[in-house]
């Protein structure tokens, strides 16, 4: 396990040029002090690795340094060959090149490795699509994928949530794409911010060229801001008594639950069930869903809205008739 993880640092090292000991640590996950060692031990094992200090220092190989120790193993290659969302490739106008690379990569391996792609392909297949997908169309998508590689601002007319429009002009950074829907990271001003692509109704170069900072990490971006949205949602706490008739729909119901706890029954047969929502009317429409299958607990608030939408049924329902 050792002797690979020293490899790889080697790799990512001649790869990347230079590597601070946490970005190491977080690529290799493991601890700082991990890490720290290792470079001693690729020291003293007379491989040129060296400590560059201050706030832009790091570790780095010298200059004229190359490893050898690229060659491939079975399982290495296989991962290779497993099959990327076909729809966001095509997204990205890339499904033939892919297509054409897989291709080459397969001729230039021995033909006892042919049978072994064939075989990834026949077992695991990646699809990102929902059952229900409702594909956002991105208007400006052409655009927004070429200014990454300019350099140049853009300046963009998006539409927020409330129907607003706005102009913004924009420093291009990355696209990530979360499930089917893609989102555009800009930076504006000295801010960092996602726009959701599909609300972009138009982009156009700007003149202005900028800078792209050095020390951004468009996944390390992602995974950061994505925590803090999560952390960030709203949260509405239901404490209920479910029917046994029910359990096995309460998690398919089309609706947005966070969390379900289940306890051990009562000795009537219903079980206590706490849920976590966004918000209190996504709890009710949930709650009355399921009908006289859900007893509240608490809030009683929500207790009290269920019933008075309930009771406006019934009344409606009486004066069809």
């Amino acid at each position: 396990m050792r002797a690979d993880r020293l490899i790889s640092i080697l790799l990512l090292l001649q790869n990347r040029a230079k590597m601070t000991t946490k970005e190491l640590a977080n690529e290799l996950e493991v601890n700082p002090r991990t890490i720290s060692r290792d470079m001693d031990a690729l020291s003293s094992a007379g491989f040129p690795v060296i400590a560059d200090r201050g706030t832009s220092g790091g570790w780095r190989l010298l200059e004229s340094y190359k490893t050898n120790l690229t060659g491939l193993k079975a399982e290495e290659i296989k991962t290779l060959f497993l099959l990327p969302s076909l729809h966001l490739m095509k997204d990205l106008g890339i499904s033939e090149d892919w297509h054409a690379a897989r291709e080459k990569l397969l001729a230039s391996l021995p033909a006892s490795f042919h049978g072994q792609a064939q075989d990834v392909w026949d077992r695991i297949h990646i699809d990102t699509n929902s059952w229900r997908q409702s594909p956002e169309k991105v208007t400006a998508f052409t655009i927004l994928q070429e200014s990454l590689w300019q350099d140049k601002r853009l300046l963009i007319q998006y539409e927020r949530v409330d129907g607003e429009q706005r102009e913004r002009i924009v420093s291009p950074l990355g696209l990530v794409a979360k499930s089917s829907t893609w989102y555009f990271i800009a930076g504006v001003g000295g801010d960092i911010r996602t726009y959701r692509a599909s609300r972009i109704l138009s982009a156009q170069f700007t003149d202005e060229t900028f800078e792209r900072p050095a020390d951004f990490r468009l996944a390390t971006f992602w995974e950061q801001s994505s925590q803090q949205f999560i952390q960030s949602l709203p949260t509405y706490e239901v404490e209920a008594e479910l029917s046994p008739s029910i359990l096995s729909r309460i998690k398919f119901t089309g609706r947005f639950v966070q969390q379900i706890h289940l306890e051990d029954s009562l000795p009537n047969g219903w079980i206590p069930a706490s849920f976590c929502f966004d918000t209190e009317e996504e709890a009710a429409q949930y709650s009355l869903g399921f009908g006289n299958q859900i007893r509240i607990v608490s809030p009683m608030r929500l207790k009290e809205i269920v019933y008075s939408r309930a009771k406006s049924l019934i009344e409606m329902l009486e004066n069809d008739q």
